[in-house]
């Protein structure tokens, strides 16, 4: 059974967790923040799940796959009103992923719904030879 606990936002805790993230906010800009994902193989495809909420994906997010990497970037803006204490993250989003051996760049889809980002890439069925033994002639005449 779950239980669902409330967080008291006038307690100490969110406090602390601000002033502990303080001195990295500057370096946000250079770091870029990270997108929190989920990877496994299913049906012979490599599968990521990404979770970036509140984005419009036509225009704010970008899926690229090459060179042996995958890479997710989205950006999500600041709609601040008046003065008020937001946890949300803002700004710039970015996760580079090292593919599996055997990914097809070529055969990448994404989706994206209720906050989630779906990627699959196909892996190549790449079938490993048996062994083969090579026999050795004597070069000598």
């Amino acid at each position: 059974m779950s239980i669902i606990m409330r967080r008291d936002p006038r307690t100490v805790i969110p406090d602390f967790i601000d002033w502990f993230e303080e001195p990295f906010v500057t370096l946000r800009p250079y770091l870029g923040q990270s997108i929190r994902i989920e990877d496994y193989t299913e049906d012979g495809h490599y599968v990521v799940r990404a979770e970036i909420a509140g984005i419009d994906p036509e225009k704010e997010l970008e899926v690229s796959a090459g060179a042996g990497y995958l890479s997710i970037r989205a950006e999500r803006a600041s709609q601040v009103e008046g003065k008020h204490r937001s946890e949300f993250r803002y700004g710039s989003f970015s996760r580079t992923l090292e593919l599996p051996p055997g990914a097809d760049t070529e055969d990448v889809t994404a989706e994206y719904a209720n906050g989630i980002l779906t990627i699959k890439v196909a892996i190549r069925d790449e079938r490993k030879e048996a062994v083969k033994r090579i026999p050795v002639t004597n070069g000598k005449k």
